[in-house]
């Protein structure tokens, strides 16, 4: 296990947010000033929406920077439960509204008849500038889910894949996700948690090794990739 993950602890999520949305902000502007572009990887869920907000407001070179989703749910864009929707709505508004985004869902029937699309893509968009994951009560990422039909596939650092498709035991919809390797395709990882059950949950994944069993554990346990922890209570 390394021991080089930084975990930084806030008071609030109010605070907490301020100061991701300034690291996000350097991160991305930095790689502009580099390259002439940036990525932005996010994730679904309530805890980013305040986040999402006060990022959307912060005057950097939209124009330039790629958004896209970790994971999503195979469901129409305009579906209550769709990650895009919530991107759209939260992030993609005030000065972030002119940056570009690529869809993790497309015109296929199914997730898995979708794959091969999507790899193209993600493989066309390089390496990204930095990835923020969540994690549920059950240590999973993106939509790496413990004991599911795609997991193995899902962590497999030598696979060569982009993505793959997720059907979760305990979850509604077929999903797309990211791959390990893919996730570790990046300049830095930020994981975003909130609440006392989610430090818990993240206790439990430094103290073990199976990341079969807590899917955090291996984004934790690779070398490969800076790591940051931002918790609030």
């Amino acid at each position: 296990m390394r021991t080089d993950v930084g975990i930084r602890e806030f008071e609030s999520p109010s605070a907490l947010d301020d100061q991701l949305v300034a690291r996000v902000s350097n991160l991305l502007s930095a790689a502009i000033a580099q390259t002439g572009s940036a990525s932005l990887v996010v994730s679904g869920g309530r805890t980013p929406k305040g986040f999402f907000h006060l990022l959307s407001q912060e005057d950097i070179l939209w124009p330039d920077i790629l958004v896209t989703l970790a994971d999503e749910r195979w469901v129409d864009a305009s579906h209550a439960d769709s990650n895009e929707k919530l991107v759209r709505e939260n992030l993609l508004i005030n000065l972030a509204s002119k940056a570009k985004f690529m869809s993790l869902k497309n015109s296929s029937p199914t997730a898995a008849q979708g794959v091969e699309r999507l790899e193209y893509d993600l493989a066309s968009a390089g390496s990204f500038t930095v990835v923020i994951l969540g994690m549920g009560d059950d240590g999973h990422t993106a939509s790496l889910f413990p004991g599911s039909n795609s997991i193995s596939a899902g962590l497999d650092m030598n696979s060569g894949s982009q993505c793959v498709a997720v059907m979760p035991l305990d979850a509604p919809h077929e999903r797309m996700s990211m791959t390990l390797p893919r996730l570790l395709n990046t300049q830095e990882i930020i994981i975003h948690l909130c609440g006392k059950d989610k430090r818990n949950v993240l206790s439990d994944a430094f103290s073990g090794k199976d990341p079969y069993k807590l899917p955090i554990r291996a984004i934790l346990q690779q070398e490969k990739t800076p790591v940051a922890v931002y918790w609030s209570k």
